[in-house]
């Protein structure tokens, strides 16, 4: 029964881990990444519609990003979209297609970047913490004997310990990536 208990938590922890890693590819390092635009969305007829369904998204440069959407009648409102998201991104619009120039990060934007960076790892240790909340409360629902109670709490520990070390590990990796100049 304890098997269980553990092997849930992981599950639930490991979505903590992907979760997190998910919203660290929206923050970017200088590069071109088409997931940086994810969090776009364009009022298309009415319906707010993420980017990414309204066009192609490609990198044909390091530092560019280029953006067909399928139906050219919206360009103007992707432009808008782009401009007004705060990503530091200026819209270059052709009439057939958007161009994005990505600039080279400065020593304030990559502060600000690493701030988000680690406010991004914050939010995922306090969900493995609810995991682990959650997981107690599991245990103690079971009504164990005592030893073997405090045998779990303490493996439930031992993985938060380690799930937090994962995400330390992420998290410099990626301030490395923004620092890489």
């Amino acid at each position: 029964m304890n098997n269980t208990i553990i092997d849930e938590i992981k599950e639930k922890m490991d979505k903590s881990i992907d979760s997190y890693e998910s919203r660290l590819k929206t923050v970017r390092a200088g590069r071109a990444n088409p997931s940086s635009l994810d969090g776009i969305s364009i009022d298309y007829y009415g319906t707010l519609t993420p980017l990414k369904q309204l066009a192609t998204i490609s990198v044909p440069e390091a530092t560019q990003l280029l953006i067909k959407p399928f139906d050219k009648s919206c360009l103007k409102d992707i432009e808008k979209a782009i401009f007004e998201s705060n990503l530091g991104y200026t819209p270059n619009n052709d009439g057939e297609s958007i161009r994005i120039v990505i600039p080279a990060l400065t020593e304030d934007r990559r502060k600000e970047l690493i701030k988000q960076v680690k406010a991004i790892a914050e939010d995922a240790k306090v969900s493995i913490r609810n995991v682990r909340h959650d997981g107690i409360d599991k245990a103690k629902k079971q009504e164990l004997p005592e030893d073997e109670q405090k045998e779990l709490e303490k493996e439930i520990q031992n993985l938060v310990n380690e799930y937090n070390k994962k995400i330390d590990t992420i998290l410099k990796q990626k301030e490395n990536e923004l620092l890489t100049v």
